[in-house]
């Protein structure tokens, strides 16, 4: 039997409407289920000038899909949504597909979700807290998670994710580090297949703190949590400067890096597969990839927004589901 990938939308006046019919007009081997407003659905297919026939949603296994066809799993919007214009009203709209689509999960209706890109700001504008699709399935399954995007040669996680830059030195603590790198490695191995991960951990400061005189991050937080790693048997570099830790040389010796914060590793990883990177939430008992890539207002309704980070977190969540089984 096909695996039961569950799709959700994203924001309704952003590309992810497009994205899910094109994803719809390949010929992925899963059975797609969209979590989303069928109507909205319908638009964008006539916006990217595809033929989608829409099927009703039902509690059942399928051996085949066909090209062109989209499971709906219905989710109303509060008002008609317009393409590159937001409108908070949809905010709760939004969060009710992602919590459909995690429960979904939870209970094994699904094998894996895949999220198109959501506006934090408008959720944010309608007086719902929401700092990313990591944080809020992470308090909806109650555990702790890691935000990991993957691109051919090159994986990087988190120590911490959408905060801002002042807050991320106290965010950083020998406790985090260490919960963060057993799930790293703990899903490196259960969900990738990797038996041994070799990790590279980056410094939190310019060449990593450069003996203390750039700060003491290193010294006091780092090294002893890699320490403490190690000394279980964990294969773990670190802390490295930033600046050159991805050099080709050593991205071929590392399944995967560590960075501080966002914007330390995700630049290189975009720069090298943008397009082709894919978001994993690492930690959940359940399997979630999603895009590299945001809403683009800009391009929302033309018919033009490029698919390939969608198909590209499909295809691995049926990989990981399909290693899983």
């Amino acid at each position: 039997m096909l695996p039961r990938i569950a799709l959700t939308a994203g924001e309704p006046a952003g590309i992810g409407p497009e994205l899910l019919v094109a994803l719809a007009a390949s010929d992925i081997a899963a059975d797609l289920i969209a979590i989303a407003d069928a109507d909205l659905l319908r638009r964008a297919a006539v916006a990217r000038g595809i033929a989608l026939t829409l099927e009703d949603y039902a509690d059942t296994h399928r051996a085949q899909r066909t090209p062109g066809t989209l499971r709906c799993l219905p989710v109303p919007l509060r008002v008609a949504a317009a393409p590159g214009r937001l409108d908070p009203r949809n905010a709760t709209y939004v969060i009710d597909t992602l919590a459909r689509a995690a429960d979904g999960c939870a209970r094994g209706e699904f094998d894996a979700l895949v999220t198109a890109p959501v506006q934090k700001s408008v959720i944010a504008d309608a007086g719902i807290p929401f700092t990313g699709h990591t944080e809020f399935f992470a308090e909806r399954a109650q555990c702790d998670v890691v935000m990991m995007l993957a691109t051919p040669g090159l994986r990087v996680a988190l120590a911490t994710t959408h905060l801002p830059l002042s807050t991320v030195p106290a965010a950083i603590t020998r406790t985090g580090l260490v919960r963060t790198l057993r799930i790293l490695v703990h899903d490196l191995r259960e969900k990738f297949g990797i038996a041994q991960p070799h990790l590279c951990v980056l410094g939190l400061n310019p060449h990593a703190g450069e003996s203390g005189h750039l700060g003491r991050e290193e010294i006091d937080t780092i090294v002893p949590a890699l320490a403490a790693l190690r000394a279980e048997g964990f294969d773990i570099d670190g802390p490295l400067p930033a600046d050159t830790a991805f050099l080709p040389a050593l991205r071929a010796r590392y399944d995967a890096y560590l960075a501080m914060y966002h914007d330390q590793g995700l630049p290189v990883l975009k720069a090298l597969g943008f397009g082709d990177s894919v978001n994993v939430t690492l930690g959940l008992p359940w399997i979630r990839t999603s895009v590299d890539h945001g809403t683009a207002l800009d391009l929302a309704g033309r018919g033009a927004a490029d698919a390939s980070s969608l198909i590209a977190a499909t295809q691995l969540a049926i990989d990981l589901a399909a290693r899983r089984a």
